[in-house]
């Protein structure tokens, strides 16, 4: 299992937002400057960081980003799903599946507890230890 970009890029600016002064405003700008992640895609990353309720954005004069909970209530698998939506190993897990084997397979029935078990191992790291 591998991070794509994005779900990498968020947890960069992430881990560089808890590492502010709590309750300094942050913009995708100087998220883009201090982590190397381009400026489209640290705006395109606060939006759904914001939108999963990790951050939260005040327009106007003063406006930005704050982090819409202490640091060690939010986990690696929030990042993760704010960007990449649930935590599924196959797409079988999802529910959805066109898979050749689905009809003889005795693994799909436990993919589901897969992906639990690889959810809380991630929601086991805050963001508050990725970012000492």
């Amino acid at each position: 299992m591998r991070l794509t970009h994005l779900a990498d890029y968020a947890v960069v600016m992430m881990t560089a937002a808890a590492r502010r002064e709590p309750g300094e405003r942050l913009s995708a700008t100087i998220l883009s400057e201090e982590t190397g992640v381009p400026l489209p895609t640290a705006q395109k990353l606060m939006q759904s960081l914001g939108r999963a309720g990790l951050l939260t954005g005040q327009r106007g004069a003063g406006g930005g980003y704050l982090l819409a909970r202490p640091v060690s209530e939010i986990s690696l698998a929030d990042i993760v799903e704010a960007v990449e939506g649930p935590i599924a190993l196959t797409q079988c897990s999802e529910g959805a599946s066109d898979c050749a084997l689905d009809a003889h397979c005795k693994v799909k029935p436990h993919m589901g507890l897969v992906g639990e078990k690889v959810r809380g191992a991630l929601g086991a790291v805050s963001l508050k230890e990725l970012s000492q």
